[in-house]
């Protein structure tokens, strides 16, 4: 696209808005705010809404967003070698002193790259210099592994916005100059500045040692960032209401920050923790103001009931006519009044993860919930009205088997003969849409010296399970490739070394087969290997708060089949073992 014709796009994008910020930019921090994906998706962020909304907080600072063009546009953008804009002010990305980035998923790493290099700027920071932006790369990605990206980012952000966004401040007004800048981040909590550390590797390939740089002041290892409590601060919401995003203009909140359920699988439910509860008051304020812009609200939490006043939330949410849709439901939060009031708004569908059907399964992976009370909870769900069931299960788990693929074509079975007696009553018969995908081993969790299943046995079970679920009627059900989970666990497990092949696939529009070939990566090393005897992960220069030895504690625990369980459960059990003895 033309000069012109990103300035016509701009504008109309904005004529759809409601809440951007436009501020003069004189004398400010100037922060180019980059989501790695198209408006419509980036949009839909709420980390990101999140981010611009604690920049423009500021005084001192002015931000403004860019996203990835539409992938109709893109070629002719890149043809054009016209600058890239941003949205607010259409003014050159390369022109602005910092580009924060907003990643949230892996498969956004190289377009990561296409923006850098639709701003004009090198790709790699060794490449820049003081006449060009700082290139801040934070989101949930860098909770996880920052080091894919680490030697496309002048710093690192690794943490929650709310406590990073002070620090940066901060460290900008003392700042002499850029070398400057970068040794003061170095000393604030959850600001990781990879040129200022060598990392040293031992005759097999793995990670010897991070060695921080003399002079630098880089500690051995970045704590992660993140607010101590909720209760000062106000829940990350919807801010800007536009129609041209994946939800739409409705209104989205964060409820609850964390989860005390800890399955092993999970880096959300690690990553996050403590639990941390918004205070409710201040939720239905925001809902309050954003009424007149939304009918709709969406609850985020990956553990929307551990709010104590989560029905009070929801009672008072209905009372204002919205309708309410929460992200999914823990299978054990779920109850006749919750799913009553979720009905009562206009909710139609819910969502749950069962992720397997094996009660023994379940137990390795810490999911602490039985197939009983899953039956029970689905009974409850469809008998309040709610007409379809969305279900996520995985595959390639901890000493699955055979009978363990069974289980989950019998569980769905079980769950769709409730929806069949309970819709014919009452004369709608729903659907359930099922998604299969296959482990792959995240950094920071239990599994983290896991490798992924190897490709020809997923396939397999791939293949066992389209056939388990044949034929199905109101049954759908989607099974992700192992090949897409094979490169996505390349991304989630590599160090720095995989980035010749993120560059090579942003240069080749996303062939990941022959960026690996090209680049000469050893993907195998990185995903296929257990690295249980690793002396240093790639991940551990984060310190997420979670400690090495918990994790191997909760590993063990997984092959000898036995749950940790949560507080709640802990205290239902107690209630219950008089009975059951």
């Amino acid at each position: 696209m033309k000069h012109w014709q990103q300035r016509e796009r701009a504008r109309e994008l904005l004529s759809k808005e409601v809440g951007y910020v436009r501020k003069p930019h004189g004398g400010k921090l100037r922060v180019a705010l980059a989501f790695p994906n198209t408006y419509f998706v980036g949009m839909s962020n709420l980390g990101f809404q999140t981010v611009y909304k604690l920049f423009n907080a500021e005084d001192d600072i002015v931000c403004e967003r860019v996203f990835l063009p539409p992938k109709t546009e893109l070629a002719a953008q890149v043809a054009s070698a016209a600058p890239l804009l941003t949205l607010e002010s259409q003014t050159p990305v390369g022109d602005f002193d910092v580009v924060a980035f907003s990643v949230s998923f892996e498969w956004d790493y190289t377009n990561v790259l296409t923006l850098l290099r639709l701003a004009g700027l090198p790709l790699r920071a060794e490449a820049r210099t003081h006449r060009h932006p700082l290139v801040l790369i934070g989101g949930a990605v860098t909770f996880v592994n920052p080091e894919p990206l680490a030697l496309f980012a002048d710093a690192i952000a690794a943490g929650e916005g709310e406590a990073l966004v002070p620090s940066l401040v901060r460290a900008y007004q003392g700042a002499s100059d850029r070398a400057d800048l970068l040794r003061r981040l170095a000393t604030e909590r959850g600001f990781y500045i990879p040129s200022f550390y060598d990392v040293r590797y031992a005759d097999d390939g793995t990670i010897a040692a991070y060695v921080p740089r003399a002079g630098t002041g880089a500690p051995y290892v970045v704590k992660k960032a993140a607010l101590k409590t909720t209760e000062a601060v106000d829940p990350p919401a919807t801010t800007i209401f536009t129609p041209d995003t994946e939800f739409g203009s409705r209104f989205l909140v964060e409820v609850v920050r964390g989860c005390a359920n800890l399955c092993r699988f999970c880096w959300a439910g690690y990553n996050y923790l403590p639990v941390r509860a918004f205070p409710k008051d201040r939720i239905l304020d925001l809902a309050e103001r954003a009424r007149s812009h939304s009918s709709r609200a969406g609850l985020v939490s990956i553990a929307l009931c551990d709010h104590p006043e989560i029905e009070e939330i929801l009672t008072r949410l209905a009372g204002m006519g919205y309708s309410i849709s929460p992200a999914s439901l823990r299978l054990d939060d779920i109850t006749p009044k919750l799913v009553g009031l979720l009905r009562a708004s206009g909710e139609r569908t819910i969502t749950i993860a069962p992720e397997t059907g094996s009660d023994r399964l379940r137990r390795v992976i810490n999911k602490t919930i039985t197939n009983d009370e899953i039956l029970a909870r689905a009974d409850t769900i469809f008998a309040s009205g709610i007409e379809n069931l969305k279900l996520y299960y995985m595959i390639g788990l901890p000493t699955e088997a055979d009978e363990d693929l069974v289980a989950i074509r019998d569980l769905t079975l079980q769950l769709r003969e409730i929806m069949l007696k309970r819709g014919r009553g009452r004369g709608q018969i729903g659907r359930i849409v099922g998604s299969v995908n296959p482990l792959v081993p995240k950094p920071g969790t239990a599994y983290q010296w896991l490798p992924m299943e190897n490709d020809s046995s997923i396939e397999r079970k791939i293949l066992r399970m389209r056939g388990l679920m044949a034929g199905v009627d109101n049954v759908y059900v989607n099974i992700k490739s192992e090949r897409h989970s094979f490169y996505q666990a390349l991304l989630s497990l590599g160090d720095r070394r995989v980035a010749p092949a993120i560059e090579a696939a942003e240069r080749n529009g996303g062939n990941w087969r022959a960026a690996v070939a090209e680049s000469h990566v050893d993907a195998h090393f990185f995903v296929f290997r257990d690295r249980s005897h690793d002396g240093v992960l790639p991940w551990d220069i984060i310190d997420g708060g979670m400690k090495a030895g918990f994790f191997r504690s909760e590993f063990d625990k997984a092959l000898r089949e036995e749950w940790t369980l949560p507080p709640k459960r802990q205290k239902e059990n107690a209630r219950l073992l008089p009975v059951l003895q």
